[in-house]
């Protein structure tokens, strides 16, 4: 479904039967990322941790938000409301985070509010909390096409979204599917750079 096909990957809605799968999609398409290296230095207690953590935040979007996916599970796209009415914290999600991420968790913590701080207050926007690929079906298309089904619905809702691209090749990939650079911060600790990214949306196409 994600290559050798003629069209572009089919983009369907996530349930909670595929949590467990995608939890360990987005685990491994962000492994060797920067962030995850700062949130966690050893590869093995990596490998450990993620899937744990990914399926927590997948499980939050799919009740405040929208998750999609593809037929065969290669790919995820979180979105969450941002802004003014934006989705908050269920109760509990600190301490279940904080279970799943154990020694770690304070780590986990600080990368939360880093990204807080730097989220665009007041206006209502969708965030792009994670598209993820899984390793191997990368530039195929999936994660365009996964974009632009949610996009269709930005624009005609003309809704702007937000997201933080982990790495400049990353911020290029959505730089060509209108977002905006948006600013520049850093993770603590001398962390890595993540690059806020503002989509207005297009135009509505005329009839």
């Amino acid at each position: 479904m994600t290559s050798g096909s003629a069209g572009p990957p089919r983009v369907i809605p996530a349930s909670p039967a595929d949590l467990d799968v995608l939890g360990q999609v987005i685990a491994d398409a962000f492994q060797d990322l920067p962030q995850s290296q700062w949130l966690i230095a050893d590869p093995a207690a990596r490998r450990q941790v993620l899937p744990g953590y990914f399926r927590l935040l997948a499980e939050h979007a799919l009740a405040c938000g929208v998750v999609h996916t593809t037929p065969d599970w290669s790919a995820a796209a979180l979105w969450l409301p941002g802004g003014t009415g934006g989705a908050a914290q269920p109760a509990g999600f600190a301490a279940r985070q904080a279970a799943v991420t154990g020694r770690w968790a304070d780590r986990f913590a600080a990368f939360d509010r880093a990204l807080e701080r730097h989220h665009p207050p007041g206006t209502a926007h969708h965030h792009l909390a994670i598209l993820a690929v899984r390793p191997g079906g990368q530039s195929r298309g999936t994660g365009t096409a996964l974009l632009r089904a949610y996009h269709e619905r930005l624009d005609r809702d003309q809704q702007p979204a937000y997201l933080e691209a982990a790495e400049w090749r990353s911020r290029q990939f959505y730089r060509r599917h209108g977002y905006l650079p948006a600013g520049l911060f850093y993770l603590p600790d001398d962390g890595p750079a993540m690059w806020p990214m503002w989509r207005p949306p297009r135009p509505a196409q005329p009839a």
